[in-house]
């Protein structure tokens, strides 16, 4: 065969191919019922380098002129030896009538096409056993009434198995052995680089004696032996990382189709998918290559998809690669009988719609509805349409319903005992009403709704594409069921909801596929090729009394590994990405039904929290699937992949389709770490770069300093403002740390738990991290702990021999265990689980690690005795760790607790300025100066530009906690309370300011950007090129935020510590009339060189923040000063610089008024008239 492309062959060196991503071929033709105006195309916006890696028809085919298997048959020089000794093993045996035995060893070895490797492979005794099996089924058939015959024959060996059954070809069946099924989860789900098998299948051609329909199947699973076991990751030399076997079986052109393949699959995330004519045959070979452990239970599956259509494999191949890879090759037919069915597409179009579905099934290979989809009930996207419904009913079911909200409204929520009782109410309704079986059962039950809720879907999404050839386009399956189908509109699918259902909870779960199909703005579910499933889903379905405040985006994605949510509640947002864990079914149940309100109230404490950064909040979770535990990179390599097919446009013809965009604007997402994606970050960056994301720099924080990235945990940014609270409880209180008994949960091996250990200088008692509990009332070894630290090592690789004598660890695995105190411990998890609710005899409470929500209502009272908490002071490391309502009943009992929003927001700061520098910098400057060398020297602009980070961070964190700490003192409202009221402050008066003529005055605007901005950035770039490399929306979100903050942080400071008194300029906003003296005249120019910019910002424009009555008089009194109210007097011109608030603003009783502007630089500081609570009126 010729190697020239022109007649289908291979190039003897494939070209590689950059990653792909999603990437499929395209071009689109308008479906007739579809308005595709709504498809997003961005100019100037450049598609993604990747390659096209789905071969259709209407494409440039490749035409294989060999008949054979692509495999060279293996020669066994001893098989006829071989059998003779069969042979007379079966006649010892004396099972076989000796006139049979001949006829029965030929056929066996000759007739039913077995390859010679396994006779190769196996020994005398177990070929005879092998043959006297299927002789003893042909004697059992023949005693059956239907003379059917069945074969079941299975041998499994350490390192090779055999499988022999009868079936009939084209079909699922769901009884039986189901050999496949087997084959993938004991060889091929669990395969790794250095522990994978190769499988080869056949289907005899010879009939089966029963002169039925069924045909002989047979396995062999082998071992595989590489040629190089440990290859460099991104090794595609197929001589380098192939089985010894298959380098000596394969045929030429065999290894330039797996090598071409090879490339592509090591160059993307997802499956790379070829398909190839075979000449003069209507066969087809589709060749499939995917990263091992990436697609579970896909290989029996594939039998699942090409068998819907009707179709049969007369050979299989699975090939494993030590560099990660696997691929598979069928080879696809007409099932006998089905070659001219009116029924089922012919090959040529059911091939064509296989190799759309396959990237499909790759994303979920077993689907909750397979049953369905195996017996011909609905197709492959029906239900993995239905799979993702159902898991979006279980997030979003109303399962508290109008009750619960009539009874919470009549509940006096300020008393304890009725919000435990409404607190437990809700938690059980939301656990035992609907469960995830419950609403599976209700859906498996209307597939014929399933179909027509589809369509409704479909006919919304679905884009018919074409291939790069026009004379050869087929239009899909998928296209033409839209147009023979009738598709219902959602009132008439309500209405057959209700006529079609038998009971009300089954309506509730069926019309939720509604809400689904309606709240739909976008999805990659058409996109040819893709690794999981991503919707962006308008947020207006959600209840406001069960969430407040509302979401400005949201995504749903859902593969096998994972189920996830990304949550926003600004345009431009950040927050980090969080992979849940879970021990045991139990514990993922939990989190499972829990999943989107842990995501929404993470976001919205990630909210609260970035009051210091122009960016809003947001947030990302998976939630690992109970068997796929081990999947995290997996399950963040898809969750982002999929994500990223609906934030990139449409790339050039031949690499991917345009989707439907009801959304029609386009988005970023800023993303960083967080519980378990640390060491992701650099990938995720890579991988936008890769994707042709021009945003893929600051799409990712905390990645490696080699990308120019400043790592949380190497820089202990969150931990330096957690300690920052931490300190001053000690430094308000007159407390030396070192005598401070410590307990913390996260251990020394996560970010804040090590960090912690590291910069404080407490006396740790005990620890609670993953692994177990460790603890010590005299006080853990603390250089046994840095040392653990420093490795980020558990506590179960604690020196116990360390430990005082009323000392102990008590890990997960650990049962029946005898503490100090006489104490049994039954089982180490729940102890593990419950040991933060046990009164202990430590003075701060720092949880740097836990599950949201591990303090609630329901066990507050346990850390609460004699009306007193026994806990002094909690730090809030860990989000969410204590619920609102548990934090104000603790703070009422004594105890001093700042919030999360509060404590740890250093990390979201570091983001935002890691971001700001590489929006900043050109490409060239970006790697000069925040890019570290790869021999790890830094640039000396990335070092100082770190400490500033850190500086700035320390310095908010000090800013914020004495402005809680002061409020409290002064009114006794709790700290919680005043932290929440602090953000949403600041946030409102951001949003306000926006609305101003402050941007629009460019003195001003500049000198209010140089004050909020780092200064070595300014003095590297400058201000003015900052101001062209960067969007004006995001200057103006940070000149806001700068005026807002220094409005409602920059007090007067009573600290005790000097330098916090130097960096904090005193507020100095107007409360009473100003003299006409001290205005502007009308000559008076704004010099920012001259004027101290952060004292200027407080008088200027931002009010105070009180009482709308106080306020207005103070308005008045200024109103009257600047324009006179004498009779025939009109108002004066208001002077230069003067800004115009929109007025009144009242929010929450916040009111902002004029201020005016220009002061001198030496000015004395007028006392603030504006604080967080209504001030004494006298």
């Amino acid at each position: 065969m010729s190697d020239s492309p022109q007649n289908g062959g291979l190039p003897s060196h494939p070209k590689p191919a950059a990653d792909s991503g999603a990437g499929t071929p395209t071009g689109f033709q308008r479906p007739l019922n579809k308005q595709l105006d709504s498809v997003v195309r961005t100019p100037g916006r450049q598609p993604s380098p990747q390659p096209t890696h789905l071969g259709i028809p209407g494409g440039t085919h490749r035409v294989l002129a060999e008949q054979g298997p692509g495999y060279v048959a293996a020669k066994f020089e001893g098989k006829e030896a071989q059998m003779v000794a069969v042979s007379e093993q079966l006649e010892n045996n004396g099972f076989i009538p000796y006139e049979f035995v001949a006829s029965e060893t030929n056929w066996f070895y000759n007739l039913l096409g077995i390859d010679d490797m396994y006779f190769q492979t196996e020994t005398v005794e177990v070929i005879a056993s092998h043959i006297l099996s299927l002789y003893a089924a042909k004697v059992a058939a023949y005693a059956r009434d239907d003379k059917r015959l069945e074969i079941r024959l299975d041998k499994e060996a350490e390192d090779h198995a055999v499988y022999i059954d009868t079936s009939r070809p084209g079909v699922t069946t769901t009884d039986g052995p189901r050999y496949e099924q087997r084959i993938d989860e004991k060889y091929i789900n669990g395969a790794t680089a250095t522990d994978s098998f190769r499988v080869e299948t056949f289907r005899s051609s010879s009939p089966l004696p029963d002169n039925s329909e069924q045909q002989l199947r047979c396995y062999f699973v082998y071992k595989c032996q590489f040629a190089n076991p440990n290859p460099d990751p991104e090794e595609t030399n197929i001589e380098i990382v192939g089985d010894k076997l298959f380098l000596q079986k394969a045929t030429e052109n065999t290894k330039a189709i797996y090598q071409e393949l090879l490339i592509n699959a090591v160059a993307r995330s997802g499956p790379v998918i070829k398909m190839f004519e075979i000449e003069g045959s209507r066969e087809k070979r589709l060749v499939i290559a995917y990263r091992q452990g990436s697609a579970m239970g896909f290989f029996s599956a594939l039998s699942d998809l090409y068998h819907y259509y009707r179709l049969t494999s007369s050979r299989k191949y699975l090939e494993n690669f030590s560099n990660g890879i696997t691929i598979i090759s069928l080879y696809l037919r007409p099932t006998p009988g089905y070659e001219n069915s009116s029924r089922h597409p012919p090959i040529e179009a059911a091939v064509h719609q296989i190799l759309k579905e396959i990237s499909l099934l790759y994303c979920i290979p077993q689907n909750k509805f397979q049953g369905h989809f195996i017996s011909g009930r609905l197709s492959l996207q029906e239900t993995i349409y239905a799979h993702c419904v159902w898991v979006f009913v279980q997030q979003f079911l109303n399962r508290l319903g109008s009750e619960y909200t009539s009874l919470a409204a009549i509940l006096d929520s300020n008393n304890s005992a009725h919000a435990e009782l409404l607190s437990k109410l809700k938690k059980r309704l939301r656990s035992e009403t609907f469960t995830s079986d419950y609403i599976l059962e209700i859906i498996q039950k209307y597939p014929d709704l399933i179909h027509r809720l589809y369509l409704n879907f479909a006919n919304t999404h679905y884009v018919q594409t074409r291939g790069e050839a026009q004379d050869d386009f087929l239009p899909t399956l998928s296209y033409l069921r839209l147009q023979v189908d009738e598709v219902l509109n959602a009132e008439q699918l309500k209405d057959l909801v209700s006529k079609t259902v038998v009971s009300e909870n089954d309506r509730m779960v069926m019309q939720s596929f509604l809400t689904f199909n309606a709240a739909v703005l976008k999805t990659n579910f058409y996109t040819p090729t893709k690794v999981a499933l991503s919707f962006r889903l308008s947020a207006d379905f959600l209840p406001k009394h069960e969430y407040p405040d509302p979401l400005y985006g949201m995504f749903i994605i859902i593969s096998s590994e994972f189920r996830g949510f990304h949550l926003r509640f600004r345009d431009i947002a950040r927050g980090g990405i969080r992979i849940v864990k879970s021990r045991d079914k139990e514990a993922y149940a939990i989190n499972a039904r829990s999943l989107f309100d842990e995501n929404y109230n993470l976001a919205n404490t990630q909210q609260r929290k970035n009051k210091d950064i122009p960016e809003g909040g947001a947030k990302g979770v998976l939630l690992l699937d109970v068997n796929h535990q081990d999947k995290v990179a997996v399950a963040f390599h898809k969750y982002i992949d999929s994500i990223l097919d609906l934030l990139l446009p449409p790339a050039s013809p031949g690499i991917k389709d345009p989707i439907v965009d009801l959304h029609g604007q386009d988005e970023i997402l800023f993303m960083g770490p967080d519980e378990n994606s640390a060491p992701l970050v650099n990938w995720a960056t890579e991988h936008a770069r890769k994707r042709g994301a021009p945003w893929w720099k600051s799409f990712f924080t905390g990645k490696s300093p080699k990308l120019g990235g400043i790592p949380h945990d190497r820089f202990a940014m969150t931990t330096l403002s957690v300690r920052e609270n931490v300190e001053g409880i000690y430094r308000k209180m007159g407390i030396d740390q070192t005598k401070v008994r410590m307990f913390q949960t996260g251990g020394p091996d996560g970010d804040l738990g090590s960090n912690g250990i590291l910069l404080g200088k407490e006396q740790y008692v005990a620890i609670v991290d993953g692994s177990g509990v460790l603890a010590d009332p005299n006080g853990l070894d603390r250089e046994e702990l840095t040392r653990l630290a420093r490795s980020r090592k558990m506590i179960c690789e604690y020196d116990v021999s360390k430990l005082s004598k009323d000392g102990y660890r008590v890990l997960c695995d650990d049962s029946n265990v005898t503490l100090p105190s006489g104490e049994v411990v039954n089982n180490g998890t729940a102890f593990r689980n419950t040991y933060h609710l046990r009164p202990g005899n430590y003075d701060i409470f720092v949880p740097c690690g836990g599950r949201p929500e591990s303090i609630n209502l329901n066990n507050v009272s346990s850390l609460i005795v004699d009306g007193k908490s026994v806990v002094p002071f909690i730090v809030e490391g860990a989000n969410l760790f204590v619920t609102q309502d548990s934090k104000i009943r603790l703070e009422k009992a004594g105890c001093v607790i700042y919030k999360d929003a509060s404590s740890n927001k250093g990390g979201v700061t570091s983001s935002s300025l890691e971001v700001l520098a590489s929006l900043s910098f050109d490409d060239a400057g970006f790697t000069e100066h925040m890019c570290v060398a790869k021999d790890g020297t830094p640039p000396p602009f990335y070092d100082a530009y770190v400490r500033e980070v850190q500086e700035t961070i320390k310095r908010n964190a000090r800013l914020e906690f004495e402005a809680i700490w002061r409020e409290n003192e002064r009114t006794g409202v709790p700290r919680s309370v005043l932290s929440d009221t602090l953000s949403v402050a600041i946030t409102q008066l951001d949003e306000e300011l926006q609305k101003s003529e402050l941007w629009d005055n460019i003195p001003l605007r500049k000198a209010t950007l140089k004050d909020a901005l780092p200064k070595l950035l300014i003095e590297k770039i400058g201000l003015e090129t900052l101001l062209e490399r960067v969007s004006s929306f995001f200057w103006r979100l940070i000149c806001h935020l700068n005026v807002a903050n220094h409005s409602l942080f920059r007090f007067p400071t009573t600290t005790s510590d000097p330098s916090s008194a130097a960096t904090l300029p005193a507020a100095s906003c107007m409360n009473t009339a100003p003299t006409p003296a001290s205005l502007p005249s009308s000559t008076c120019k704004f010099k920012p060189q001259t004027c101290n910019i952060s004292a200027c910002i407080d008088r200027m424009l931002i009010s105070s923040i009180a009482w709308a009555s106080v306020c207005q008089r103070r308005r008045s009194r200024l109103s009257r000063s600047q324009h006179g109210t004498a009779e025939g007097r009109g108002p004066t011109p208001p002077p230069p610089f003067w800004i115009n608030v929109p007025r009144p603003y009242k929010k929450k009783n916040l009111d902002v008024f004029f201020f005016h502007f220009s002061l001198p630089f030496n000015d004395p500081p007028v006392p603030p008239c504006h604080s967080l609570s209504r001030p004494n009126r006298n």
